[in-house]
């Protein structure tokens, strides 16, 4: 069981991508995302300095070119043709996700991915904002104390990792008051991404998506909200759209690579952040690939030879579950009677919130317990949409 896997905003470092340029083709194809993106990808990859790829404008469509340009690679041409049994992205990296399982093309992507990043970009100039991440302590200690400091749980990646985002003076004080047993380190970030601070780009992400028509998905694609394998394009478009706002749970896309029997990874450039989350996440039964340079090529077509499901097929999808999320932060209390859409209540010191789900759905496990404090974001229970979702 082989997962395709991009990094997000962050992995990228000056000059990256320049062994990728020696491959026949790649110059001319990069000139033409270029324009599609409205940024110099060519000097972005290669001779643009740290604080240049900093910028979101110009980080995010890098991120994206240099997935799609080894994907490509991989497959001598063609990036939505590369082989897998699912494919998942991280943050920006859902793009790359999104070409690979046949829902956008290149071409879409790159467009996308321009507006995405120049949108992003201008929203934190509204206020000073930042990232921090929080490695190790106990998840909900530290869930508790993001939430204290006005902060927000942006990206929940598992293996003992949690970023908060913010405005600069709360992550100050959060700095000031760390939760027990974790270490902080602020990540070099233009701004709070995945925060209610994100909320005028989706506006200009959705504008710019109206122009597409994305296709149903012909390999398993992971969905950062949830972990939820998706099954139509439509969907996949609409939440990566909201994901601009909203916390990226890589933790559960890796539970869901859990639940598949995942044996075999592999992490396109600029690659490391994945991989090295999955290895302390899912343990060391599983063959791991970060590829840095095309030098790395033939070894990742031999993973992919040796791991592939089933090589014949067109890949098929996992049944389609999903998880149903805590609206605001406070006490959960389950319903009386929970039936097809009424779950219960998020009890808070402004009042109850209502948790339902927005289609019919059979309950298959609960994630926390009649009376167990939660986090706004924080998964509540595991459900099967019903025929009408």
């Amino acid at each position: 069981m082989l997962i395709i896997t991009a990094p997000g905003q962050g992995a990228q470092t000056p000059g990256f991508l320049a062994p990728w340029l020696e491959l026949p083709g790649v110059t001319e194809r990069l000139g033409i995302w270029s324009e599609l993106a409205h940024c110099d990808l060519i000097k972005a990859g290669t001779t643009a300095s740290a604080d240049e790829i900093t910028d979101t404008a110009v980080a995010q469509p890098l991120l994206v070119a240099a997935g799609l340009i080894a994907a490509a690679a991989l497959d001598d041409g063609d990036p939505s043709k590369l082989p897998a049994d699912a494919a998942a992205g991280h943050s920006v990296g859902e793009l790359t996700a999104g070409v690979i399982a046949g829902v956008l093309t290149a071409e879409d992507a790159m467009r996308l991915v321009g507006v995405r990043g120049a949108a992003m970009a201008a929203a934190t100039r509204a206020e000073p904002t930042g990232m921090t991440a929080v490695l190790g302590g106990d998840e909900q200690i530290v869930l508790a104390a993001i939430e204290k400091h006005g902060l927000t749980p942006a990206n929940v990646n598992g293996a003992g990792q949690i970023v908060a985002a913010g405005t600069v003076a709360e992550l100050a004080a959060f700095a000031a008051d760390p939760p027990p047993g974790a270490r902080l380190r602020s990540l070099r970030v233009a701004g709070a991404f995945h925060t209610r601070h994100m909320a005028p780009a989706v506006d200009s992400l959705r504008d710019a998506a109206a122009t597409i028509q994305p296709q149903d998905p012909v390999t398993t694609l992971l969905s950062n909200a949830d972990g939820a394998a998706l099954t139509t394009g439509k969907e996949w478009l609409e939440r990566i759209i909201g994901q601009l706002a909203a916390p990226v749970r890589w933790d559960e896309c890796m539970r869901t690579m859990a639940g598949m029997g995942v044996t075999a990874i592999i992490e396109l450039p600029p690659a490391g952040t994945l991989t090295a989350l999955a290895k302390r996440a899912l343990g060391p039964g599983i063959e791991l690939l970060a590829v840095k340079t095309p030098d790395q090529i033939n070894a990742a077509r031999d993973l992919i030879e040796a791991h592939l499901a089933d090589p014949d097929a067109s890949h098929g999808h996992l049944p389609e579950w999903r998880l149903v999320v805590a609206p605001t932060s406070g006490m959960f209390r389950h319903a009386a009677r929970p039936d097809s859409t009424d779950l219960g209540t998020i009890v808070a010191r402004g009042g109850e919130r209502a948790v339902t789900a927005p289609w019919p759905a059979e309950i298959i496990e609960w994630l926390a317990e009649d009376g167990d404090p939660v986090s706004e974001g924080q998964p509540l229970v595991r459900v099967q949409p019903g025929e009408s979702a």
